[in-house]
């Protein structure tokens, strides 16, 4: 039995759904997101055709698989409603998908919210996606929120949305919005009673079972690192914890069974929204990375600001996370590139250069790359299926970037498909370059 937390290592967007999708068809019985809403999107693309899956975890294409969205995660079910429904139009069967009662319950007031108060920050903004998931869990941290549980209770259910609302109302009047109407939620909570009570479980048992079985459970996580509440770049931040710290808490199991943290990272760097972005490209380059990676938002559509790879960043992410092992995405984007950077340190105003830890957010605005330039292999990638089917030149830059991160690289992806992606044998890479 292996519990193995899946996170990412950088700022998100990493390719963790192509990674729990994959895992997920080797046979993992149970796959469970730990935190973040619907405010993020995980792509995968399999048989089914290319999903951008918001809430429901990444094992829902093997149908022996049971999909759990965790304690820690905030549901909006009417985006899960959404989700499902276009699921099960292109053929997959969505009844091993189940919730935790222990779940926020995100509701239209939320995004409202979102809306009113990053409309308030004028050109200040922290970039969310106005899905209503910070003040979801503003509601949690402050105990007036709701769980997906209480739909099961009408009376109480009433209770607490009275006494939310008492508060709620007030903060949208004040950012100049429209207070919303207690009854029309109510009937809007009991539809969602009749559409998705029957996924709603107590989870804590069914762990509490696998466990005792010996079951394998994948712990799915949503962006990455350095969108982390505590650790990221701060307050260009999510609202929870996508770090591995988090993963067991988040889906209700004790910390001591965590076995493995696979930390997801691409061969460059990628960003959405405001804050810090120390490789940050802006030039034509900029442009030919985002354009040839596809780098535009599953949730949002928005361009992805692009860099090179962050050294600096990974290895703090691995350090942070505990992880014991990588996943390299994306590595065939770079096929075509003569020339490829990484940042290997951070130059700071005093001549410091930084090169194991992230400065804290504004001492990170002032931070300036140290690149090394690598030479480009210029060949494709894309029919590789073994470490040894790689250029020499791209085994040389995949060997740097576990150097700098100081932990092996367990899987790469040279493509899209589940077929584009295989694993690293234990010592391959010193037995290359040696």
């Amino acid at each position: 039995m292996t519990v193995t937390a899946i996170v990412g290592a950088q700022w998100g967007d990493e390719g963790k759904g192509r990674i729990c999708d994959y895992l997920a068809q080797q046979g993992a019985p149970i796959v469970m997101r730990f935190q973040g809403g619907d405010n993020a999107g995980h792509t995968v693309i399999n048989q089914y055709g290319k999903h951008a899956l918001h809430l429901a975890p990444c094992g829902i294409f093997n149908p022996q698989a049971m999909n759990i969205i965790g304690s820690g995660c905030v549901v909006n079910p009417q985006a899960l409603l959404k989700e499902l429904a276009d699921l099960e139009a292109a053929g997959v069967n969505t009844d091993n998908l189940f919730i935790s009662n222990r779940a926020q319950l995100l509701l239209p007031y939320h995004r409202l919210l979102d809306e009113l108060e990053e409309a308030a920050r004028g050109s200040d903004t922290i970039g969310t996606t106005k899905r209503g998931v910070g003040p979801a869990y503003s509601d949690k941290a402050t105990r007036s929120g709701l769980r997906i549980g209480d739909l099961l209770n009408p009376e109480w259910l009433e209770g607490r949305l009275d006494q939310a609302l008492a508060t709620i109302n007030r903060k949208i009047e004040v950012l100049g919005g429209t207070p919303v109407d207690g009854r029309e939620i109510y009937a809007l909570c009991m539809d969602y009673v009749d559409k998705i009570g029957h996924r709603i479980i107590d989870t804590v048992p069914v762990i509490q079972k696998a466990l005792a079985e010996g079951r394998d459970i994948i712990l799915e996580g949503q962006l990455g690192v350095m969108r982390d509440l505590d650790w990221g770049i701060y307050p260009y931040v999510t609202s929870s914890n996508p770090t591995a710290a988090f993963a067991a808490s988040g889906a209700g199991l004790p910390a001591r069974t965590l076995d493995n943290v696979l930390g997801i990272v691409k061969a460059y760097s990628t960003c959405v929204g405001d804050g810090p972005f120390p490789v940050e490209l802006s030039d034509e380059e900029a442009e030919r990375l985002r354009n040839v990676g596809g780098e535009f938002g599953a949730t949002t559509g928005r361009p992805r600001r692009v860099g090179w790879f962050d050294g600096v960043a990974i290895k703090y992410a691995a350090w942070l996370n505990g992880m014991t092992s990588l996943a390299l995405t994306k590595l065939d984007i770079l096929d075509s590139f003569e020339s490829i950077k990484v940042c290997t340190g951070y130059r700071m105003p005093n001549g410091e250069i930084i090169t194991d830890y992230m400065p804290d957010t504004p001492m990170l605005y002032q931070a300036q790359p140290v690149y090394e330039e690598w030479p480009g292999w210029l060949s494709s990638t894309e029919e590789c299926r073994s470490w040894r089917d790689l250029p020499p030149r791209a085994q040389a830059y995949i060997e740097r970037l576990r150097e700098l991160a100081g932990v092996d690289i367990e899987y790469i992806s040279v493509g899209p498909e589940r077929q584009q992606m295989f694993s690293v044998e234990s010592g391959s890479f010193h037995l290359e370059m040696a």
